[in-house]
């Protein structure tokens, strides 16, 4: 074979080119299905097609530039070199048999497409053992109306993924695909929190983390959207060919939401086999027993009061979780995957700062004496459209030490506390997120306290913030009861100060009174109760 050159002049095919005008297509053929399935399923239906499409395309592309390599060659030599498979698996392409090729289900569509969908799906997970079990097969079934379905493939035919100059198709498809999740989960509400973390929220983790290299463990990964966003991270600051310097190690419960997760692996070019080649319960059934992670990052279920829990299990080494919150069984999972020098960042409900309901206040202080916990974030309300519970941040570290040549700031027997409740933006009447100023004063603040390569970079120095962060001792914290809501350690700045403020604990009582008159004593309205008395800071 003769060495590779870049195809050029290959134009482009007819039909949309533009990121934003494939996005349009792609949700309009969305509604095509909306009216004849509910939401889980036609998610399903259009992310897989798009998935379909995405490989024949950069098959196809990929085609076109062995071709152009093989300029000079004799026609009877060109054919075997075009259907050498390493030739594209090399490049991170997947073999797509000629019966899956886009151009040919479109042709033979009228022959029933329903069935040549499946076909083509099976094909290509035989061929691919990275997709194998992984891509639905679902186009023929009785409640699937073919007409629909026929135009829905006509109407994704419209869309290239290639062609867009430097852009590689796997970039388009990529935002293509984290479009539709965001969209779906919009149009699912409360539903999608299985599989979608705000976009703004999974930065703020991995801005802090900083996974430049090694393990990285999500345990609930979802659509696996903290893996692709720690893969942008290391090629945005070492480069995209230190994207495999990191491998992704995960699990997800919810079947569709797992094969979710390994097409979006797969479409970023990162290896779906670290989610494990079936979905299962975390506490029941953990996939990654002797995984020891260098970052764990993690949107876990909040107050989750039916999950597998077993009192005699040997994660819960500072308590046994309680059966009707699983807040703490997350955070003690999470603990136990940490390497020597491993560290953590997790969202939670707020209650879980201070709870101290079923045995929670003294799990926490056992983590807090370990010196587990390295910094709270106290987030702003309304970043989350399927929840409306107050969130927050943990992170946690097994080592606080300047770790060697590293030469972090020490920070053992501290913990840093960041009060970002008043950061963000309003986006529309419902929905806040954290914009890119917002996301570095956050991520410094820690670097500078922590001492990182990136603050020393910057040149800065940490110094506590009257009403946005403070470092406190663990004498600190053990004075307040090791609650570790941040507005109990910031204080407040002068502007902030109110004399004719309703008093604190007239407004928790007031709060409370409202609270208990519209809802019963449930386990799950309790902690509902102690999420909104948290947003306070008590």
């Amino acid at each position: 074979m003769p060495p590779r050159k870049r195809a050029t002049g290959q134009g482009e095919l007819p039909g949309m080119s533009s990121t934003k005008q494939i996005q349009d297509i792609l949700w309009r053929a969305a509604d095509k299905l909306r009216g004849s399935m509910d939401a889980a399923q036609y998610k399903e239906f259009v992310l897989g097609l798009v998935f379909l499409k995405y490989v024949s395309d950069a098959f196809a592309e990929r085609r076109a530039q062995i071709a152009a390599d093989l300029t000079g060659i004799p026609e009877d030599r060109r054919a075997g070199f075009l259907d050498e498979r390493d030739e594209y698996t090399s490049e991170n392409v997947f073999w797509v048999p000629e019966t899956a090729r886009w151009d040919y289900l479109v042709d033979n569509a009228p022959n029933g497409v329903g069935a040549l969908l499946d076909e083509a799906m099976t094909a290509i997970m035989r061929e691919n053992r990275t997709l194998e079990g992984v891509l639905p097969r679902i186009f023929n079934q009785n409640n699937v109306d073919q007409k629909r379905l026929k135009e829905l493939v006509d109407l994704i035919s419209d869309a290239r993924f290639t062609g867009h100059g430097d852009r590689a198709a796997q970039d388009v498809l990529g935002e293509v695909y984290e479009y539709f999740l965001e969209k779906f989960a919009r149009a699912e509400g409360k539903r999608a929190g299985e599989f979608y973390t705000p976009g703004s929220v999974v930065r703020l983790l991995v801005e802090i983390l900083e996974p430049y290299e090694g393990r990285v463990y999500d345990p609930c990964c979802g659509s696996g959207g903290m893996f692709v966003q720690a893969g942008k991270f290391v090629a945005a600051h070492a480069g995209r060919e230190h994207t495999h310097d990191i491998a992704v190690y995960g699990q997800e419960a919810n079947e569709r939401t797992w094969r979710l997760a390994k097409m979006n692996l797969a479409i970023h070019g990162m290896d779906p086999k670290g989610i494990g080649d079936r979905w299962a319960d975390t506490f029941a059934d953990d996939k990654h027993p002797d995984l020891r992670a260098d970052f764990v990052m993690a949107n876990p279920p909040f107050n989750m009061s039916d999950w597998a829990r077993r009192e005699g299990d040997p994660r819960w080494r500072y308590g046994v979780p309680p059966q009707g919150n699983a807040n703490y069984a997350w955070l003690q999972h999470m603990i136990s995957k940490l390497g020597d020098r491993g560290s953590a960042g997790v969202v939670l409900a707020n209650g879980s700062m201070s709870s101290k309901q079923s045995g929670e206040g003294e799990i926490r202080r056992a983590m807090v004496e370990h010196d587990l916990v390295a910094c709270m974030v106290a987030l702003p309300p309304n970043l989350f459209r399927t929840t409306a519970i107050p969130a927050c941040l943990w992170f946690m570290t097994r080592d606080k030490s300047p770790q060697g040549a590293k030469a972090l700031a020490d920070r053992r027997g501290e913990i840093l506390f960041i009060d970002a409740r008043g950061l963000g933006t309003m986006v529309d009447r419902t929905e806040r997120i954290l914009t890119d100023e917002d996301l570095a004063r956050i991520a410094d603040t820690y670097h500078v306290w922590r001492g990182t390569r990136s603050a020393k970079a910057k040149g800065r120095t940490y110094e506590n913030v009257a009403g946005f962060c403070h470092s406190a001792s663990l004498d600190e914290v053990a004075a307040h009861d090791h609650v570790l809501a941040p507005g109990r350690y910031v204080g407040t700045t002068e502007a902030e100060e109110d004399p004719n403020a309703e008093a604190l604990p007239d407004r928790i009582d007031r709060l409370a009174k409202e609270l208990y008159a519209h809802f019963d004593e449930s386990s799950r309205i309790e902690a509902a109760f102690r999420d909104h008395l948290g947003a306070l800071d008590v």
